[in-house]
């Protein structure tokens, strides 16, 4: 019979999956151009329009969270009990961007707008010193390429506020039914995050921007179609055929119109003579 009193124990740290932590980054927009005069004030602006939302949303204060309160200088990284990660996306998402309306209306002139990228995340990190890969991923989706173009859908629009949430966050408040009805599926827009200088990282999100409907935000999205190679000739049955031209085009021809892609597709012309 095998004995195995005398295997030694694993090594905790290395083979055990520490405990998962719900983590929430949040990135200021344009905080590192604005003079130094101004950084500490709206700085604390945020703070505490954070610790309001927190509250209001069932939250702890982030200034209770210890080690799991973390300045990032432009924004903060969050990181709290994984039981709390649907509230961080409902109902804080929407507090918060109620707040940041709220700002933009008593603001002084002089002060800054301050428009958010937040990020939500959860995954394994080590205990006590919360280190691991969820807040590095969490710090990319908020640093994507989703992400800005979100923030910028948003700024077009008078808002202040653009999310990305991680696959897992989405599954386990939004789909799983733990967000109100004002919050349905349909209103985050399914996307991709990468980050320019990290070529490795790719992953599945969701975008929320509080305010705009998940069809206006895709406009702001780059068509997965775009990089497709032009094909060396284009059907006539081809449906971007049958789409008008943009107003203003100008073509310049030199001779008859006798190539098969071009004529009997050119509807009208506009001679111009000024130059003869």
């Amino acid at each position: 019979m095998t004995s195995y009193a005398s295997t030694p124990d694993l090594d905790a740290t290395g083979h055990d999956v520490p405990p998962e932590q719900a983590v929430m980054v949040v990135d200021m927009k344009g905080y590192s151009r604005l003079p130094e005069v101004q950084m500490a004030p709206v700085r604390s602006d945020l703070d505490s329009i954070l610790e309001t939302v927190f509250a209001q949303s069932g939250l702890p204060s982030p200034y209770t969270l210890g080690t799991g309160h973390r300045d990032a200088g432009d924004g903060v990284i969050l990181l709290l009990p994984p039981r709390h990660v649907a509230r961080l996306v409902d109902p804080l998402l929407g507090s918060l961007s109620a707040a940041l309306q709220r700002y933009e209306g008593i603001r002084m002139a002089a002060a800054p707008a301050i428009c958010l990228r937040a990020a939500i995340h959860v995954g394994p990190l080590s205990v006590p010193d919360h280190r691991g890969a969820a807040i590095n991923d969490a710090c990319r989706l908020v640093n994507s390429d989703a992400a800005y173009q979100a923030i910028a859908a948003a700024a077009d629009n008078g808002l202040f506020l653009a999310a990305v949430l991680s696959e897992p966050v989405y599954r386990r408040s939004v789909q799983a039914g733990r967000t109100c009805p004002e919050l349905p599926e349909h209103q985050f827009l399914a996307a991709t995050a990468r980050v320019a200088d990290k070529p490795g990282f790719e992953e599945p999100c969701r975008l929320l921007v509080p305010g705009l409907s998940a069809d206006s935000l895709r406009g702001y999205l780059p068509d997965p179609n775009s990089a497709a190679p032009r094909p060396a000739s284009v059907s006539p049955a081809d449906p971007a055929l049958e789409r008008p031209a943009r107003a203003g085009a100008v073509f310049n021809f030199h001779s008859e119109l006798n190539d098969s892609v071009i004529n009997g597709h050119v509807e009208k012309f506009r001679i111009d003579r000024r130059s003869r």
